[in-house]
């Protein structure tokens, strides 16, 4: 008996266990929409240029527009002996009209065709993700606006070093954003080529016109080397670096929700929108949207590693190993929208505690270096001098169990004698924030600008 898919050369059907192994068909039915589109663009071309009957090409259309509406409307049935979406698709495409379909195939293997699915899968992909960080910059955006002049600690080592405002903060995260969404558009922009007409490897001895399907896809124009065009996959592994590096930002600030929600530290509260309960503990507020968020990370940067390992050794053109590019790939796509949509929504519930956050940034003697800076503006002391009495001045308030800004005057001029009342002027959270008015730095009204500016470039990009 022939076998349906592979012709006249096998003359058994495959073993249960190699059709197993073999089948894809379980996740590369996410791509029917761009099968059916590349397939529908292939056909078209053969019809213009005469390759099939401009009459088998009006069928073929009409069969695969028939064959959308039934997946889209969840009567299409995906049979996993015909392997992929591909062979399911023309399989059904030859009940509705007949030998027309056979030949569709014409010019083209299913090396280029799911090539250039998959091109196109990844390409809408992008465009989702890029709009769904959009989304969470303007949130974010917002809620500095409205958090500008909130003071709270800054860290470094996870230990209090100096004031800065909430809405810095926040705005820390967009500019994460912002490249996350550059990375997306190049990786879309150097994908945006199309393999369709490399056939298997070596192109087609047909006339087609490849510029022409390109167009109709809305690539910028085919790949230039066959070979390259069917064996590439780098249009995958770089969607999922950047999706990776994403997963990571998304990741550390969700950390931080985790961090700032805790008792101890009391800085934020999320609603019971995004938190849950115990099923022992009936006092615990848990914040497991953030600490799954932080957990996805792991599956989306494992998809890149198991890619970048499948590829690695593998030679030109196609193997076989290249169908493992799909299911993790999808995976991982998803997963990022997911994360992406819960710390959109983390974003805009959480509650800064004002009052919690003002006193935090106080501790920890963390105006300390605006007390330096003093020395050295004011009294003329090189930086490395005015460091080296700011910390025999902290070691002083601690000994004594006061804050910086409580020490007396007079136990600071025991340090250092030509201090005056007007260093208690840098001492305060609200002063240490509104001094720091570079370009990029905490104050205030940078934030109010910052967020302003942000808001102008989300809608023009809209």
């Amino acid at each position: 008996m022939t076998n349906k898919m592979w012709g006249g050369r096998f003359g058994s059907q495959p073993d249960p266990i190699m059709e197993e192994i073999n089948a894809s068909i379980d996740f590369d039915r996410h791509l029917y929409r761009q099968d059916i589109a590349a397939s529908k663009a292939h056909a078209a071309m053969l019809g213009q240029t005469a390759i099939i009957s401009a009459q088998d090409a009006k069928r073929i259309a009409h069969g695969l527009d028939t064959i959308l509406s039934e997946i889209e409307a969840g009567t299409f049935s995906f049979k996993r002996a015909l392997e992929d979406i591909h062979m399911n698709v023309e399989s059904r495409l030859a009940e509705l009209i007949g030998p027309a379909a056979g030949r569709l195939h014409t010019a083209r293997s299913r090396n280029d065709q799911v090539a250039t699915d998959f091109r196109l899968w990844v390409r809408d992909a992008i465009d989702r993700i890029d709009t769904a960080l959009a989304v969470y910059q303007r949130a974010l955006a917002e809620k500095a606006l409205d958090h500008a002049a909130t003071v709270m600690p800054g860290f470094t080592h996870l230990q209090t070093a100096q004031p800065v405002t909430f809405g810095h903060h926040l705005l820390a995260y967009v500019e994460m954003a912002a490249r996350d969404r550059g990375r997306f558009a190049d990786a879309r922009a150097r994908l945006n080529e199309s393999p369709l007409g490399a056939a298997a490897l070596a192109g087609t001895s047909f006339p087609i016109d490849r510029a022409m399907s390109a167009k109709a896809l809305g690539f910028t124009r085919p790949m230039a080397n066959s070979l390259d065009a069917v064996a590439d996959r780098d249009f995958v592994l770089e969607t999922l670096s950047a999706c990776a590096i994403t997963a990571l930002h998304l990741s550390r600030f969700a950390e931080e929700i985790v961090i700032w929600s805790s008792p101890f530290s009391g800085l934020v509260r999320l609603s019971d929108k995004f938190s849950t309960g115990s099923s022992i503990m009936p006092q615990k507020r848990n914040p497991d949207a953030a600490e799954l968020v932080r957990a996805k990370a792991g599956r989306i940067v494992g998809a890149l590693t198991a890619l970048l390992v499948v590829m690695k050794g593998l030679p030109l053109a196609y193997q076989k190993d290249m169908q493992e590019d799909k299911e993790g790939a999808i995976d991982a796509l998803s997963t990022l929208s997911l994360s992406i949509a819960a710390m959109t929504g983390m974003v805009r519930d959480l509650e800064p505690d004002v009052a919690r956050m003002r006193q935090a940034a106080g501790e920890g003697y963390a105006t300390a270096t605006d007390l330096a800076d003093w020395l050295t503006q004011t009294l003329k002391l090189p930086f490395r001098e005015a460091h080296h009495l700011t910390g025999r001045l902290v070691a002083k308030a601690a000994a004594a169990g006061l804050a910086l800004d409580k020490l007396p005057l007079a136990a600071m001029q025991e340090v250092e004698p030509r201090i005056t009342k007007a260093v208690f002027g840098v001492l305060s959270v609200e002063n240490s924030v509104k001094s720091r008015a570079v370009f990029g730095g905490t104050a205030p009204k940078n934030v109010r600008t910052q967020a302003k500016r942000w808001f102008k470039r989300l809608q023009n990009k809209a």
